[in-house]
């Protein structure tokens, strides 16, 4: 009996736990831990490619936008992959409608010939933020501040679960940049300024995206490599300051700064990695065959497939996608994502492969490494969407989760005489400002939209509402316009910046401030001797040395997420503040950039944090 107990105890660790293989690495034996079946399959991949025609290759190497692919192009082209691109969605945005969606390109995958699935991608980013109603949970930069990767594994293991319920299985998440510029509109999809922060949530995260549920899903390490060094000034486009730039740095700075994390990334198992926009050294990422192939997949053991960002094949050699396409695939990209373009990307391939400028050797990897994540994420026998799980989809434990990482992200930068926590009962209180009561203000970019939205979030909590349903003792008036009522016994004044992503949220230095009527609220408030809390919704730190002086306490806020009720734990002491900066703070325009250890005084160190 004892003996049977094991044996069904083993075989359910075979089924329900991911299967680790280890590459032996010439500079690092047991870096990888990459969760794939046995060895068998590796012959049952090599079986398939034997029996691929190189359309049937070059259809496994693209990605195409779903909005310009129909159902009948997967089953023509073979295609091996279809995305979401920002905000793109089907017409119904319901659970159903994704699911739907899904299924309808996977039914004609699965009737080709060698019947192969195809692998669906979404910028899941900080919870299914493309889907109505999903829980949306603080960007990176506010979980970096909480210095927990265990409520980060939490938090992506759940976002994986709502990503899985509508049918999808790739994730182009976690982003594991180290922005060291905060003019950077990307800087709030890091978790900090340090590669040690990178390191802690990384490996986190991936185990998160990838724990096995009722499906599994792909997690993304992005954007490799050096994305977050870009110098000012240096994008190609006209009016862009940092985003697709170039990180001239030296080999030793690249892998000192934004390799680490990728170690632990890798490590801990990712099945996929996305090439990034910028260049090293004026050699854009994606032809860098050095970093691709002979770093990333050989030093590190990288047995995954390499996707390249939206339309970033373009940009090798401008004005020539033949040779851009050939430079990337050589240099080690596996997946071309390419939205619009992908028949003419199946048609290159294809010549290539036929003209041997691209090796069947080199294609036969491509192929095997995308093959070998489908195995992985169990895709070949678990194809279509399961819509019994609908009901986790915003669920009230999840958002619990959420309001949680949002009290533990916050940071408490100033508390004169004790003004916080507020009193639960008996007070006066005014909430006012741009931020106060919106939900896609605090949830920023990446909700819903590409670019973010503003006002209407389903199932949000703003900051207002979270407040007023905690302090249902006290008078909570919420002042809709912009004049001062002066017998409230403390003004919560919510401010920031408006939703961006990418290089839409590249700022010059000055610009790095709050608006004026924000800054004149704050002031005013002040000046009639009203208790002035101020909380600052952002992406980044921002040049607010004379609104915290005016301010009688002051926190930042990050980007919430939906859960705003989270705030006003912290507001009223359900929750004391545990939050620490992961960026030093500037005091002014001119100390921007500014870094840990660069000599340059900041209004508040790396790590700071106070708490009650």
């Amino acid at each position: 009996m004892i003996k049977r107990f094991f044996f069904y105890a083993f075989l359910l660790l075979i089924v329900y736990c991911p299967l680790q293989s280890f590459s032996q690495s010439k500079h690092n034996p047991a870096l990888l831990a990459f969760p794939i079946v046995a060895p068998k399959t590796e012959q049952a991949l090599q079986d398939l490619i034997y029996k691929m025609t190189v359309e049937e290759k070059a259809g496994q190497m693209t990605q195409a936008e779903r909005e310009s692919v129909t159902v009948d192009d997967v089953r023509e082209y073979r295609l091996g992959s279809i995305l979401s691109g920002g905000g793109s969605g089907p017409r119904d945005r319901t659970p159903k409608g994704w699911t739907a969606m899904y299924d309808a390109y996977q039914k004609q995958a699965l009737s080709t010939r060698l019947k192969i699935p195809v692998m669906y991608g979404i910028d899941a980013v900080h919870g299914h933020n493309t889907l109505p109603g999903a829980t949306i949970f603080p960007h990176n930069i506010g979980l970096g501040a909480t210095r927990n990767p265990q409520l980060v594994e939490k938090i992506c293991r759940i976002t994986a679960l709502e990503v899985a319920a509508t049918g999808l299985n790739w994730t182009f998440s976690p982003c594991i940049a180290v922005p060291r510029d905060i003019r950077w509109g990307r800087t709030y999809e890091g978790f900090g300024a340090t590669p040690e922060l990178q390191s802690m949530f990384a490996p986190a995260a991936v185990r998160g995206y990838q724990t096995p549920c009722f499906r599994r899903i792909a997690a993304c390490a992005k954007h490799f490599i050096g994305d977050g060094g870009t110098l000012y000034g240096t994008g190609s486009e006209a009016g862009h300051l940092l985003d697709r730039g170039d990180t001239k740095i030296t080999e030793e700075q690249l892998r000192a700064i934004h390799l680490p994390g990728y170690h632990e990334a890798i490590r801990a198992g990712a099945l996929t990695v996305m090439a990034s926009f910028n260049s090293w050294n004026g050699v854009p990422m994606h032809a860098q065959k050095y970093l691709l192939t002979d770093v990333l997949k050989k030093e590190l053991g990288f047995n995954g497939f390499v996707v390249s960002d939206w339309q970033g094949v373009d940009r090798v050699v401008v004005g020539n996608y033949r040779a851009s396409l050939k430079a990337s695939i050589n240099a080690g990209v596996d997946m071309v994502m390419e939205p619009k373009k992908w028949k003419q990307t199946v048609a290159l391939l294809v010549d290539l492969m036929n003209k041997g400028e691209i090796t069947m050797e080199r294609a036969d990897d491509a192929v095997r490494r995308i093959l070998r994540v489908k195995y992985a994420i169990n895709l070949f026998d678990n194809p279509y969407s399961d819509w019994t799980h609908f009901d986790t989809i915003g669920c009230t434990t999840h958002r619990a989760v959420a309001r949680e990482a949002v009290r533990q992200s916050i940071v408490l930068l100033k508390n004169s005489n004790h003004a916080l926590p507020l009193d639960k009962k008996g007070k006066t209180y005014v909430v006012a400002g741009s931020h106060a009561n919106d939900a896609g203000l605090q949830c920023g970019g990446w909700t819903l939209r590409w670019q973010g939205v503003i006002g209407l979030v389903p199932g949000a909590t703003t900051i207002y509402d979270g407040i007023r349903r905690l302090a249902v003792n006290n008078t909570v008036i919420w002042a809709h316009n912009d004049s001062v009522i002066k017998n409230a016994d403390a003004a919560i004044i919510v401010a920031g910046e408006q939703p961006y992503a990418e290089w839409e949220g590249d700022k010059k230095a000055e610009d790095l401030s709050l608006d004026i009527v924000s800054r004149k609220l704050i002031a005013d408030y002040h000046e009639a001797g009203v208790k002035v809390i101020t909380i600052l919704i952002s992406g980044r730190p921002l040049i607010v040395t004379r609104e915290i002086e005016l301010s009688d306490a002051f926190l930042a806020a990050w980007l919430p997420g939906s859960e705003g009720g989270g705030v006003a734990d912290v507001l009223f002491g359900d929750y004391k503040p545990t939050g620490k900066l992961g960026h030093a703070w500037p005091a002014s325009a001119d100390r921007i950039p500014l870094n840990k250890g660069d000599g340059k005084k900041p209004l508040f160190e790396y790590g700071f944090g106070l708490s009650y």
